[in-house]
């Protein structure tokens, strides 16, 4: 049976269109395949906790009471990670080796870098340890387990000791600001460094916290200082409460710079500085009293020297 060139061409066109649809299909088919196969292999690497327990038996009951006993972290080539191997990855060639330690992440010998990295794969999403990594103690090589045990510890979030002795390890001059007459109840254990500092990093200096408005976090507790006021004084919005107040401790009352709060004014307010009201006429900005006579604190009249909603001199 004869078939016409016209059909002949069609049925042609039609039998190249079947075969490359075909050949497509089987090359999109290869790679989930392949995938697949990478996956199965890489789930295959992880034993189970069970198994780490059977020579680490004391590692695994101090773990139990932790967070890090039901952790579990889906790699992205496959398999699920569980307790021990979430964070020392996958275990099969460290047990089929006979305990080869150079077989696992060892955190023993690890640069802090390098431990931090494995913390942070689960730790990474939260606000508290996001900016860990340009931290000032990320960048002084400060890692993890410099300050966390990850297997045991009786302390809150797993501190290897309890704040602020932990701090004072490495801070050892902020521990002889605390010891001093007038300071913050650190030592006394109403406070931590955490409440004012992100040890995990902050975009304010000194890593310090700040409230929701993004004010200094001294107005967390001292929310009378924070205002708005009408009559603001300026250097509390400009430089913050340190530049009057030594923030951990002082020998001087209210953890004031200097001794006396008449000297402390005078840094600022001498008799030649000037301002400028809002009708545009110039005044002494410093005292109209003569200090040399007579030491009268300047607080005695202007008492609301954060701020006042009154008065522009922060008189009563």
């Amino acid at each position: 049976m004869r078939v016409a060139k016209g059909k002949r061409a069609v049925l042609v066109i039609a039998t190249l269109a079947t075969l490359l649809f075909s050949v497509a299909q089987i090359n999109a088919a290869k790679p989930q395949d392949d995938k697949a196969a990478a996956t199965t292999a890489a789930a295959g690497q992880y034993v189970g906790s069970e198994t780490c327990r059977g020579c680490h038996e004391d590692t695994f009951k101090n773990i139990q009471p932790t967070g890090h006993a039901t952790s579990a972290l889906k790699l992205r080539e496959g398999g699920l990670a569980q307790s021990c191997e979430a964070c020392h990855g996958p275990g099969a060639e460290h047990v089929n080796s006979g305990g080869d330690p150079s077989k696992i992440f060892r955190f023993k010998g690890a640069s802090a870098n390098k431990t931090s990295e494995r913390c942070l794969a689960c730790h990474t999403f939260s606000q508290e340890h996001g900016n860990f990594q340009r931290s000032y103690h990320a960048k002084a090589n400060v890692g993890c387990t410099s300050c966390h045990s990850p297997h045991y510890s009786k302390e809150r979030a797993l501190l290897v000791r309890t704040q602020p002795g932990l701090c004072y390890s490495c801070h050892g001059e902020t521990r002889a600001d605390f010891s001093k007459p007038f300071s913050h109840p650190v030592n006394e254990g109403f406070m931590t460094c955490s409440d004012c500092h992100n040890v995990h990093g902050a975009f304010q200096g000194r890593q310090l916290r700040a409230t929701a408005g993004q004010n200094a976090v001294c107005f967390k507790c001292h929310t009378d200082k924070q205002g708005p006021f009408v009559f603001e004084h300026v250097p509390v919005r400009t430089e913050g409460c340190s530049s009057c107040h030594q923030v951990h401790g002082s020998t001087n009352v209210r953890m004031l710079r200097v001794s006396q709060v008449n000297l402390l004014c005078l840094q600022c307010h001498t008799t030649i500085a000037t301002r400028i009201s809002s009708n545009r006429v110039q005044y002494p900005s410093g005292p109209v009293h003569n200090q040399n006579s007579r030491y009268v604190a300047c607080t005695m009249c202007h008492p609301m020297i954060h701020g006042s909603n009154g008065n522009p001199e922060f008189l009563k």
